[in-house]
């Protein structure tokens, strides 16, 4: 039985218990995969990485639209307008606050709908989706260099059972590409630090056009080229202290001189970076300073609202030092909390035993190489700690860190079940049954929460429902789609299947495109009118929206819920004697 199948609703507990069966299967699985070769678990890999594409071809058109999705799509064809007009319709660059960020994803998904088959915002929910696969595609070439093709997979699998990244690759069409970025910086660091002292050219142009592309979602893309001078200047100190071991320092063995060659060498991927950038994000161009003029903005973001954090209303604009810890201790998977646990103790352990040796030409290279995927999971978060900028909805912000932290995991569990295989192959067959039977209760939990996964809770938050009340849940409004089409149907059994000739007005407490964008014709979207004045008929809101459930009154005729917990409410504002059906719950 999966860990928080007693969550559920004790009505329906069939709808979400795992199979009785799983941890045999598990074990099956674990025993047959211990046959499985190096070649094999890429090939898994591949087979894993293209059924994910498959399933976001065909689950794709099941998530809403997000709150922040509107203007970020308008953002988008006004940059797509900027250059249509020969660079003369600069309306982009004073649209809102959205000059701030990278048009990448918005500009690409504005030329991808002149053409596209499906509705404006199912295309850019398929865009992400793919760009989604796409950072699995990265995790997994980052974590089968640094452990192998076994960690590669796991690595995969992991970022595959992430809530919040999973159920973001959809329509949080902002965060969920930054990740993807980052992840693949990363990796294209690897390449440059791997041939150090001298990095190929098309290592440092590679590494220099995904730089770009990143800063072209957003400025804090930035981060990574602090994460490879943090290499570069480790491998500077390791190049000094073994040549000063055969003796004085020579002409470029100071550590400074050997950090300005290597810095030479990178300053193509600082043009290419550049020039990237001022394609996808044309304002920063405008004048040399404005990146840091949107880093300072950031820092200390204007925006001063109230955002729940265990059980309590902070400020957004002054969180809890702990806000993003205690965040992503309660968001991610327990797989991926203890693989991340397993790979900090590795760490450390092999840091211990090797500290007298560090700059030794065979641990300098291990630590150059993991110095970036380390950075790149924890520096953000303890950068929050110190600075506590601006932060709201969980971990939305810091998406980004989840994809290296799960390369950490990855590899972790795969160098524990290999060193407990050898201890006992039967202890490596117990681990391995561990990660499955774990990693499975989830994919369950993910399953029931479909489509709405990005509001996941672990078992350290009491899972989903316990979380209720403490955490923030649907955010973005994702449920908001399918109240509104569930009012629809209810309204065609109301009319029996009789084509619906009147036109009912529909009050939305929430981001009103979410709603009206899936209305049929017979629904109209009305401003509330609270001096009883009008008569309106129905009434939709989501639950994170403070005050909604008070604003109108009317009786519950539809509730989206998961796990127990309600995410949008459909209210009949009509007389008592018109038709109605009774309540239900629409978890799948």
């Amino acid at each position: 039985m999966c860990p928080q199948s007693h969550l559920i609703d004790a009505q329906r507990p069939d709808r979400y218990l795992a199979p009785s069966f799983l941890p045999a299967t598990s074990r099956a699985l674990v025993k047959a995969m211990s046959w499985i070769t190096t070649r094999q678990w890429d090939d898994w890999s591949r087979l894993l990485l293209l059924s994910l594409m498959i399933l976001i071809a065909v689950i794709f058109q099941d998530y809403g639209i997000s709150t922040d999705e509107e203007v970020q799509n308008i953002y988008g064809h006004k940059l797509l307008d900027f250059y249509r007009s020969g660079f003369v319709d600069r309306s982009a660059f004073e649209f809102k606050d959205l000059y701030l960020y990278g048009g990448l994803f918005d500009l690409t998904a504005a030329m991808l709908n002149t053409v596209s088959p499906f509705g404006e915002y199912e295309t850019r929910h398929l865009l992400c989706g793919l760009i989604g696969v796409l950072g699995c595609f990265g995790t997994w070439k980052v974590a089968r260099r640094l452990g192998g093709p076994r960690a590669g997979f796991l690595a995969i699998v992991l970022l595959m059972l992430t809530g919040p990244y999973f159920g973001a690759i959809f329509n949080n069409t902002k965060d969920a590409p930054f990740a993807v970025g980052m992840i693949w910086s990363v990796y294209y660091t690897l390449g440059v630090i791997r041939r150090l002292p001298t990095p190929s050219r098309i290592d440092v142009v590679k590494f220099g056009l995904v730089l770009g592309m990143t800063l072209g979602v957003r400025v804090g893309g930035g981060l990574i080229a602090f994460y490879l001078l943090w290499s570069l200047a480790f491998d500077a100190w390791a190049t000094y202290r073994r040549n000063l071991a055969d003796g004085p320092p020579r002409q470029g063995q100071i550590p400074s001189k050997h950090l300005a060659q290597l810095s030479l060498r990178l300053i193509p991927a600082g043009f290419v970076s550049y020039g990237v950038m001022a394609v996808f994000w044309p304002w920063s161009v405008l004048s040399f300073l404005n990146p840091l003029r949107a880093i300072e903005t950031f820092s200390k973001f204007p925006l001063h609202m109230q955002t729940l954090f265990n059980g309590q209303e902070v400020w957004s604009s002054n969180p809890p030092a702990l806000y993003l810890p205690v965040y992503l201790g309660v968001k991610l998977p327990e797989p991926l909390l203890i693989g991340l646990a397993l790979g900090v103790g590795i760490g450390a352990v092999w840091m211990w035993r090797n500290k007298k040796t560090l700059s030794a030409a065979e641990t300098a290279p291990v630590i150059s190489a993991w110095s970036p995927v380390v950075l790149a999971s924890f520096a953000p978060v303890a950068l929050f700690m110190i600075l506590r900028p601006t932060i709201y909805n969980g971990i939305r912000h810091f998406l980004f860190v989840v994809p290296p932290m799960t390369v950490i995991a990855g590899c972790a569990w795969s160098a524990a079940w290999t060193r407990a295989r050898q201890w006992k192959p039967l202890y490596g067959h117990a681990l391995g049954a561990m990660f499955f039977t774990a990693s499975a209760c989830v994919l369950w939990v993910m399953f029931a929460l479909h489509p709405h996964q990005y509001i996941y809770y672990n078992l350290f938050a009491g899972g989903v429902s316990n979380a209720e009340g403490r955490f923030e849940m649907d955010y973005w409004g994702n449920s908001l789609r399918e109240a509104t089409l569930g009012l629809a149907q209810h309204l065609e059994k109301e009319h029996h299947g009789q084509p619906i000739k009147k036109v009912y007005r529909v009050v939305v407490c929430g981001p009103q495109l979410s709603s009206s964008y899936y209305m049929p014709p017979y629904l109209k979207l009305v401003k509330p009118i609270l001096d009883g004045r009008r008569r309106d008929d129905f009434y939709i809101y989501f639950t994170q929206a403070p005050g909604c459930e008070r604003l109108l009154g009317g009786r519950n005729i539809m509730t989206v819920a998961r796990l127990g917990v309600p995410l949008s409410v459909v209210r009949d504002l009509r007389p008592e004697d018109e038709p109605k059906i009774a309540q239900r719950d629409t978890s799948p």
